[in-house]
């Protein structure tokens, strides 16, 4: 049962990614997804934070690209996705120092008041570069929102990612972040 839910997650990731619907993703289709996030918040890829997120998801390319064995410009099937992501984050000791600073830096880019929270609207502006509608973003935001505060914290929103990209465990959080599955 895990292992069909982390496909079934690894698979939404994919179709961020893959915006195009080409059926593969490559190098420019992540950095896309990148950039749109970016002009989500108004942000500039050269700011500091611009720049820490197109580094971030530059190096979650390389290294999905490495533990599959091919080159960086190669163009990865949904198939490819899952196996590189499982081997390099999932089972691999890669989550920490790759994917969570490209994570960090997009929390950053939703913590506009630089308080530590991210409210529903900078949720939904980012949900929105992702591809996920306001209804599924509200009810993602909602569950992830344990404590009925009417906001999240910058932690909870890295663990969901964690818990998303990375989790196997079926009741996590996490699983909701970019709405039902």
């Amino acid at each position: 049962m895990a292992i069909d839910l982390l496909n079934h997650k690894l698979d939404r990731a994919f179709d961020h990614i893959d915006a195009a619907g080409r059926g593969v993703v490559d190098r420019e289709d992540l950095l896309g997804l990148g950039a749109r996030i970016l002009v989500g918040f108004g942000e500039s890829p050269t700011s500091v934070t611009g720049s820490a997120l197109v580094e971030g998801f530059d190096r979650i390319w390389a290294e999905l690209t490495a533990a599959l064995g091919r080159d960086e410009d190669a163009d990865l099937s949904r198939e490819d996705f899952r196996l590189g992501m499982t081997a390099a984050f999932v089972k691999g000791d890669r989550y920490e120092p790759v994917f969570h600073p490209a994570v960090v830096a997009t929390a950053a880019l939703c913590d506009r008041g630089a308080d530590g929270y991210v409210g529903p609207q900078e949720f939904r502006t980012l949900l929105a570069a992702f591809g996920t509608g306001h209804d599924d973003a509200d009810a993602a935001f909602d569950r992830l929102d344990t404590t009925g505060r009417g906001v999240l914290t910058v932690d909870e929103l890295l663990e969901a990612a964690r818990d998303f990209y990375a989790g196997e465990e079926p009741g996590a959080p996490g699983n909701w972040l970019f709405g039902p599955l």
